[in-house]
């Protein structure tokens, strides 16, 4: 997540201090990526350091206001108009910890699935209770179509953990012969083992 980008977003909107840079954040998607407020304070930082915003003076009670420069505005409007790549996938915990149980003596990898099966629905129906109450008028709020919006990617996000979790079992079972942990190898090679690399 660029952080730095979305307070240059955020700032575009109009100048703001730290604090208020948070909240609006959070709002905004919901709060499912809580900031910590020193971070914010270290990328305005260097975002003021960078050229992309300036320091406007203070709000009288000790807050430092923050402006977005036109090379910030040019920064923003490069953000939104590329699109968002992976070029080194983030790190997947669920599949780290599968590939690994898969390798090793005494994991019983399926308990590991049906585990994460049963946890990733209850967050499904959270989520899913979650976007029903945001959409619906007869809560009398007006809807929050940036929540909703948050909500439907994280929603579409646990539903391919799910299938993902559901082609993982059925492969298990296609290829359990394949699925044997490796044997174990001591720490240093026996003579034999490094006479035979030598040559």
């Amino acid at each position: 997540m660029s952080i730095r980008h979305s307070l240059l977003a955020l700032l575009q909107d109009q100048p703001m201090y730290g604090y208020q840079l948070r909240a609006e954040f959070e709002e905004r998607t919901g709060a499912t990526w809580p900031l910590n407020i020193g971070q914010v304070y270290t990328t305005l930082d260097r975002l003021e350091r960078d050229g992309l915003a300036v320091k406007e003076g203070d709000d009288g009670d000790g807050h430092v206001i923050y402006r977005i420069t036109a090379a910030g505005q040019t920064e923003v409007n490069n953000w939104f108009a590329a699109p968002v790549v992976a070029s080194n996938p983030p790190r997947n915990e669920l599949a780290i910890k599968l590939a690994l149980a898969l390798t090793l003596e005494g994991v019983d990898v399926s308990a590991i699935v049906q585990a994460q099966r049963t946890a990733s629905m209850r967050t499904l129906q959270s989520y899913t209770h979650q976007r029903r109450q945001s959409a619906d008028p007869a809560q009398g709020q007006p809807q929050d179509v940036a929540w909703i919006l948050v909500l439907d990617s994280l929603i579409f996000t646990t539903e391919a953990e799910i299938r993902w979790l559901d082609h993982c079992e059925g492969w298990m079972r296609q290829h359990r012969s394949a699925a044997k942990p490796r044997p174990r190898k001591d720490s240093a090679p026996s003579a034999a083992e490094e006479e035979r690399v030598a040559k």
